[in-house]
C-alpha cells in the first residue's frame, strides 16, 4: 500500500492539521480586510468635517476602497499561477498593512482616498487568494466545511464593522479606524509566514494576458461604480451612470470576447463556463447576492427613514443576521459535504424568503424585536446558502482550475451585490413616487417630509421594494434546484 493510500483516509475524516493551519491563517488575514469595508462607513461625516471638504468628496474614501477591490481580484487568478499561493497571500497582506498605515498618517483628502486605494489592492486579493488556498487543500469531500469557515468574516462585517467604527469614532481619533488593522495584521502575517508551506504549485510560464487585464479590471471597477451611484440615488439616464456601468458592461463583454478567442491563456479562463456545477452555483449566488445586498441597504435605510432610528441603531437591526449565519454555517458545511450542495442551498433560501417575505409586511410602527427577528430568519437561512454554493462552485473542476473559478466566482458576486444594490434602491425611488405626489424618489427629502401621511406612504414603498427583494431571492432558487443532487465525489490520492 502506496504512503498516500495510507494517508487518504485521514484526509477524509478532515483531521488534516495542515488544513485546520490554513484555515486560521485565512481567517486572520481577511478578518480586518473584511471589517474595513463598513467600518469606515460610520465615520464619513467626521472625515467631512476634519478635513472640510464635501461629503461628495470624502465619500471616495469609500468608494475608492471598493474600486480597488474591484481591480484587484481579476489579477488573483493569475498571480496564484504565476508566484505560487503563500508569495501572494504574503504580499497582500503587506501591501493591506502598508496602507492601513499610511491611511492612518494622511494629510489631507487626496493622500487619504489614494492610500485607501491602496488597502484596497491588497484586501481585494486576500478572500480570493485564501479561498484558492483552502480549496486545494481541502478536495471536494470538505468542500463544504472549509468554505463555510472562509464565510465566517464575511458574516462578522455587518455586525462587528458598523459597531467598531462608532467606538473608535465616539472615543479616539478617526485615524484609529486604520491603525486598528496594524495589531491584528501583524499577527496574520506572522502567523501566515510560519504556518504556510512554501510554494510548489507555480507556473513560471504562466504570462499575464495584458489585454484581458486593460478590458476586464477596470470594466468591472466601472461596473460596480456605475451601480453604486445609481443606488445612491443618481440619474439613470444621467452621465455618472451611463458612462460608468454602460461603459464597464462593454468592457466586460470585449473581455468576454477576447478571452473566448485565447482560450486558457486569458486572464480567466471561461472554459469553466462549460462546467455545469460552476456554472449553475456561480449564476444562483449572482441572484441570490443581488437580493440579500440590497436588503442589507434597505432594512436600515427603513429604520433611519421611516422609524428615525440613528445611524447605529439601524445599524443593530442587522446584528441577528451575521449571528443567525454564524449559527447554521458549520452545519451548512458538514451537510454538504454529506449530501450535496441542491437541497442545503435550497433551504438556505427558502428561509431567507421566509424572513424577507415577513418584511414585506411591515409596518410604520412596528417594533424593533420583529424587524430583528426577521434579519435573524434571513442569517440562519443565509449561513446555509453561503459555504453550500461556494463548495458547488468547485465541484468537478480539477486543481490548476481552482485560481481562475475562485476569481470568476468573486467576480460575479461582487457584480451581482452592487447590482442589487442599485436595482432595489431604484424601485424603492419609484415606489416613493409613486405612493407622495410630486416627490422626486430623493430619500433625504422623503425623510425630511415629516406630514402626517409620510410614514405610512413610505412603509407602502419599502413593503413594495422589499416585494421585489423576495423575487429576485425566488428568482435564485431556479438555478439552484438545477445542481446535482450527488454529494461531491473525493479526489483521487495522490503521492
Amino acid at each position: 500500500m502506496t504512503t498516500a493510500e495510507t494517508q487518504a483516509p485521514a484526509v477524509r475524516a478532515g483531521t488534516d492539521p495542515h488544513l485546520k493551519r490554513l484555515a486560521i491563517v485565512v481567517v486572520l488575514g481577511t478578518i480586518m480586510t473584511v471589517l474595513d469595508t463598513t467600518i469606515v462607513n460610520v465615520a464619513v461625516n467626521t472625515l467631512g468635517k476634519d478635513f472640510d471638504t464635501s461629503l461628495s468628496t470624502i465619500q471616495w474614501v469609500v468608494t475608492g476602497y471598493t474600486l480597488a477591490l474591484s481591480v484587484a481580484i481579476p489579477l488573483t487568478g493569475w498571480s496564484v499561477r504565476r508566484f505560487g499561493s503563500r508569495t501572494m497571500w504574503l504580499t497582500s497582506l503587506c501591501l493591506f498593512i502598508a496602507g492601513s498605515l499610511l491611511c492612518g498618517l494622511a494629510w489631507s483628502v487626496p493622500s487619504l482616498i489614494a492610500f485607501r486605494a491602496l488597502q484596497g489592492l491588497g484586501g481585494g486579493m486576500l478572500m480570493p487568494v485564501g479561498q484558492t488556498m483552502l480549496a486545494r487543500a481541502a478536495g471536494p469531500d470538505r468542500m463544504g466545511r472549509v468554505m463555510s469557515i472562509v464565510s465566517v468574516p464575511a458574516m462578522l462585517a455587518p455586525v462587528l464593522g458598523p459597531l467598531l467604527g462608532g467606538v473608535i469614532v465616539d472615543n479616539l481619533s478617526w485615524r484609529w479606524l486604520f491603525y486598528v488593522n496594524i495589531p491584528f495584521c501583524a499577527v496574520a502575517l506572522l502567523t501566515a509566514v510560519r504556518l504556510l508551506p512554501r510554494d510548489t504549485e507555480r507556473d513560471s510560464s504562466a504570462r499575464l494576458d495584458v489585454v484581458g487585464m486593460v478590458l476586464l479590471s477596470p470594466g468591472v471597477a466601472a461596473m460596480v461604480y456605475g451601480l453604486s451611484e445609481a443606488g445612491n440615488g443618481a440619474d439613470l439616464s444621467g452621465p455618472r451612470f451611463l458612462v460608468s456601468a454602460v461603459g464597464g458592461a462593454v468592457l466586460v463583454a470585449a473581455f468576454v470576447v477576447h478571452a473566448l478567442r485565447k482560450g486558457s491563456d486569458a486572464l480567466i479562463d471561461l472554459r469553466l463556463l462549460h462546467t455545469r456545477s460552476f456554472t449553475t452555483a456561480t449564476g444562483g449566488f449572482f441572484l441570490y447576492s443581488a437580493s440579500l445586498f440590497g436588503l442589507m441597504i434597505l432594512i436600515p435605510l427603513f429604520a433611519g427613514i421611516v422609524r428615525g432610528d440613528s445611524a447605529l441603531e439601524s445599524g443593530w437591526l442587522l446584528a441577528p443576521l451575521g449571528l443567525g449565519a454564524m449559527v447554521t454555517m458549520l452545519l451548512a458545511g458538514r451537510l454538504t459535504d454529506r449530501y450535496g450542495a441542491r437541497w442545503v442551498a435550497a433551504g438556505g433560501i427558502a428561509i431567507v424568503l421566509a424572513g424577507t417575505v415577513l418584511l414585506s409586511f411591515v409596518e410604520a410602527s412596528t417594533g424593533r424585536l420583529v424587524l430583528m427577528g426577521a434579519t435573524l430568519v434571513i442569517g440562519i437561512g443565509h449561513g446555509l446558502v453561503a459555504p453550500s454554493l461556494m463548495a458547488a462552485s468547485y465541484q468537478g473542476l480539477p486543481r490548476t482550475s481552482m485560481p481562475a473559478a475562485t476569481t470568476g466566482a468573486n467576480i460575479l458576486i461582487r457584480v451581482g451585490s452592487s447590482f442589487g444594490t442599485a436595482a432595489l434602491a431604484v424601485v424603492l425611488q419609484l415606489a416613493i413616487r409613486a405612493e407622495i405626489p410630486g416627490a422626486s424618489g430623493n430619500l433625504k427629502e422623503a425623510a425630511a417630509d415629516h406630514t402626517a401621511p409620510t410614514p405610512t406612504l413610505l412603509t407602502t414603498a419599502f413593503t413594495h421594494t422589499f416585494g421585489w427583494a423576495a423575487a429576485i431571492m425566488l428568482l435564485a432558487l431556479v438555478p439552484v434546484l438545477t445542481l446535482s443532487r450527488r454529494k461531491p465525489a473525493a479526489e483521487a490520492p495522490t503521492a
